[in-house]
């Protein structure tokens, strides 16, 4: 009966792992496998791939599964260039024109970041996202710009007037997307690869942990790279962190999870702001409702609020994503 119901996993499957990857999305355990007298689900997928004959015509390599790396090349290209290009326009320009460069640049660089996630590596498999995580990202970097000068504004009885916007972090954000690319693409590749090395699901979990941690890494100094002559503040390095973890999450099969952090990252900022504003109201003890906030930007400013609050939701993600990431499942298209 398992033979059966399993019968076109095993006759597609590349080695006996990918089969182990495909029970394990299923919800099997070692402790299922013990039910047919094996002592893991590695070895259960053993003995299905060798009792069930592959389909030659079927069978492929997992490097042939990736999409050619021209077409996505260009596209993860497509944020920075037009970033670079708006920040190029509001150099030189002055008033309503500037304005009008501010916002026509915005919805650029909107397009050039969709491009990007439909593309490559940054695509989710079958186009699986979570709608809302667009939005929270949309504010993420929307906060990013001007999210810090609002909030000393906001701290000082304003805003009175139009606060100051800071477009560098989200300059170097865009133009770090191609090598967050370039990250998700090798870490896709190697997951694939330790598929075909590995002798057991723990075996490869042991293997992919170290390349996840090794692959953020190489974004973060990248994206450091990229910030420091803008003079931006580690919020955005944060920020980027953050980012770069949801996607791959997202990439990888998990969405909901993704989506979930990017949301309470943006409920946290709003609430920063909404606290301040609250303690005016002249309700008694409502005062008490902006000491966090306050504590927190006089010690060291107001750009501590997105470094703790994008620092702390992407730390929960890493935490999540060298458990869910780690696993076979998440590395194969049975």
């Amino acid at each position: 009966m398992l033979l059966h119901r399993h019968r076109e996993l095993c006759e597609r499957a590349v080695d006996p792992l990918e089969v182990a990857a495909g029970l394990e999305a299923q919800g099997f355990t070692d402790r299922t496998a013990a039910r047919y007298r094996h002592r893991d689900v590695f070895s259960l997928a053993e003995e299905l791939y060798a009792r069930v004959p592959r389909r030659p015509e079927e069978v492929r390599v997992a490097e042939d599964r990736t999409e050619p790396v021209a077409p996505w090349a260009l596209a993860v290209l497509a944020p920075g260039a037009v970033a670079a290009l708006a920040w190029l326009g509001l150099a030189l320009t002055q008033g309503p024109v500037r304005a009008a460069v501010g916002a026509a640049g915005a919805l650029a660089l909107g397009g050039a970041l969709f491009l990007a996630v439909r593309r490559g590596p940054l695509r989710a498999p079958g186009g699986r996202t979570v709608p809302a995580a667009r939005l929270w990202t949309l504010w993420l970097l929307a906060y990013a710009v001007g999210g810090d000068g609002l909030l000393a504004e906001v701290l000082t009885g304003g805003p009175d007037d139009l606060w100051e916007l800071t477009p560098g972090p989200l300059l170097a954000l865009a133009l770090a997307v191609a090598p967050a690319a370039w990250c998700a693409h090798l870490f896709a590749r190697r997951a694939r690869r330790r598929i075909a090395d590995s002798r057991g699901l723990a075996d490869f979990a042991a293997a992919v942990r170290p390349l996840l941690l090794g692959t953020v890494t190489l974004q973060l100094l990248a994206l450091a790279a990229l910030l420091l002559p803008t003079g931006a503040g580690p919020g955005a390095l944060a920020l980027g962190a953050l980012l770069l973890l949801a996607r791959l999450l997202t990439v990888h099969g998990h969405p909901e999870t993704a989506s979930a952090a990017l949301a309470a990252a943006c409920a946290a900022e709003v609430l920063a702001l909404a606290s301040v504003l609250s303690s005016r109201l002249p309700v008694p003890g409502f005062d008490a409702l902006a000491v966090p906030v306050r504590a927190v930007t006089d010690a060291w400013g107001p750009g501590a609020v997105p470094t703790l609050v994008c620092g702390a939701a992407a730390l929960g993600l890493l935490a999540h994503a060298t458990g869910s990431l780690a696993r076979a499942s998440a590395h194969t298209t049975p």
